[in-house]
């Protein structure tokens, strides 16, 4: 059983629906030990956009990365519109340590290289999830175009 660092965006309501999805398939999936989803750590002890807030925030999720052993992102972007820079970091983060990273691209078009060569499997649906053998880890190459 693995544990899960759930990356993604949450600052519109589709996001926050898809990151809601993929936390229930999560939940539901027997080979998911446990995962951590910074959308429910917001530490709201510190002033929001704060320095305080933004060096706690930064270590908690550095750290939940560092120790989980495979990462689910969710690439929330169409064709040719920029992918969130925080969910980018954190791709890049998990490919520096050589941990699998396993992307959800539900909207249609193209992916950046940076995010297609380290994505060790890639769905369509966050459903797809709570049956995805995190033990196994089954390879699922990107087949769409890149940029």
């Amino acid at each position: 059983m693995k544990h899960i660092y759930l990356a993604g965006p949450f600052f519109d309501d589709e996001q926050i629906d898809r990151l809601e999805r993929l936390e229930a398939a999560l939940e539901a999936n027997p080979t998911v030990a446990g995962f951590f989803s910074p959308f429910r750590h917001q530490y709201d002890a510190y002033e929001f956009g704060s320095k305080e807030w933004g060096d706690v925030v930064f270590e908690s999720d550095r750290s939940q990365l560092h120790d989980a052993d495979v990462v689910v992102a969710m690439a929330d972007f169409y064709g040719d519109d920029d992918v969130d820079p925080g969910t980018a970091w954190e791709i890049g983060y998990a490919g520096a340590q050589k941990k699998p990273v396993i992307i959800l691209k539900e909207k249609p078009g193209h992916l950046n290289i940076m995010m297609s060569v380290p994505g060790h499997a890639f769905v369509t649906k966050a459903a797809e999830i709570a049956n995805y053998d995190f033990d196994a880890m089954p390879v699922n190459e990107w087949e769409g175009k890149i940029f």
